[in-house]
């Protein structure tokens, strides 16, 4: 999965700028237009209401084309000109290919933004401010696992080349020593359906780890897909959450045409919960992004805040973000704070 995602010359987000969007492959809520920077641009600034004065950090991690950041920094230049003055943008993005891509969109903005390749190259006294990710922790690699009813234990599903193609093949017993593996209570273990399929990320938990522990005090947030753990566990997703997308069709085939296609797997939002706590944050919110967007979009209405006028095209927008047959229900919001 990383080297279909990532490898830096035959990777499927190194390939092409245009996996976003009507003539890519998949949606994003940037893809909706301005308004979710917007919102979260309105947040922020609340969030930042108490330190007058202070140097204010946004961190954006995987800004994919730099839309984002580009509607966020627009945002606060039109309606938090004091704010834009003392803001510190940081994009972390491992890719200089894609920084490059960034940097262009960003425009004007460009000034205000500094790049980094990892969340260690960030200020090493600490974060005053925001650390947060739209759809990037669901593109993490991720080992994919299965159950053996007769035996009681887990397996590893690795990926074989044959007949001039990748096939899925069970790994020796040994290779799930020392992972991640499900924790779950005997009664659902003693029902578990020969061969249920699910997946463990824990590379999506040591970014957590390392993003929490970089912020000295302020929030951490992400959008994604994703789940409870007992979620993740219903009958309906035996065959686990991995899956690709190509020209907006899920494609169950994940190990066809690598670098042709995006591949994504839900994430278990209750084990980042778990780490933000065990790091000493404090859970905020852990909802549909309907429902966070709805209340942020609330507060501009009452507080008659600095925010765009809400036109025709900006409630459609704002449609389209909520509305469960849209992107409302299909992403979670996890925000913790220090």
């Amino acid at each position: 999965m990383e080297l279909a995602l990532y490898h830096p010359d035959w990777g499927y987000y190194e390939r092409t700028a245009e996996q976003i969007g009507q003539v890519g492959d998949f949606f994003t809520s940037v893809s909706v237009g301005s308004l979710f920077g917007e919102l979260l641009g309105f947040q922020f600034a609340q969030w930042q209401c108490d330190s007058a004065g202070a140097i204010f950090q946004l961190i954006e991690a995987g800004a994919h084309d730099g839309r984002l950041a580009c509607d966020i920094l627009n945002y606060f230049r039109a309606w938090q000109p004091a704010l834009y003055d003392r803001l510190e943008y940081w994009i972390v993005e491992p890719s200089l290919r894609r920084q490059s891509r960034q940097a262009k969109q960003l425009g004007d903005n460009g000034g205000r933004v500094r790049f980094v390749r990892s969340l260690d190259a960030l200020p090493a006294n600490g974060i005053n401010g925001i650390i947060f990710a739209n759809e990037l922790l669901d593109a993490f690699p991720v080992t994919r696992l299965g159950w053996d009813a007769h035996l009681r234990s887990w397996f590893e599903w690795g990926v074989a080349h044959t007949d001039d193609r990748f096939v899925w093949e069970r790994m020796p017993a040994r290779t799930c020593d020392g992972k991640a593996l499900p924790s779950l209570p005997k009664e659902l273990l003693a029902v578990l359906p020969d061969g249920f399929t699910t997946e463990i990320c824990p590379a999506v938990i040591d970014w957590w780890k390392q993003a929490s522990a970089r912020l000295k005090r302020g929030h951490l947030l992400t959008f994604d897909y994703g789940f409870c753990a007992e979620q993740l566990f219903a009958p309906e997703r035996a065959a686990g959450t991995l899956r690709g997308y190509r020209r907006h069709r899920v494609v169950d085939d994940v190990l066809a045409d690598p670098g042709e296609q995006d591949i994504t797997a839900h994430i278990n939002f209750a084990a980042l919960r778990d780490t933000g706590e065990a790091a000493g944050l404090k859970n905020t919110a852990f909802v549909p992004q309907s429902k966070f967007l709805t209340e942020i979009a609330n507060q501009t209405w009452q507080l008659r805040a600095p925010f765009p006028d809400w036109t025709a095209a900006r409630i459609r927008q704002f449609q389209s973000l909520t509305h469960p047959d849209h992107l409302g229900r299909a992403f979670q919001v996890l925000a913790q704070t220090k």
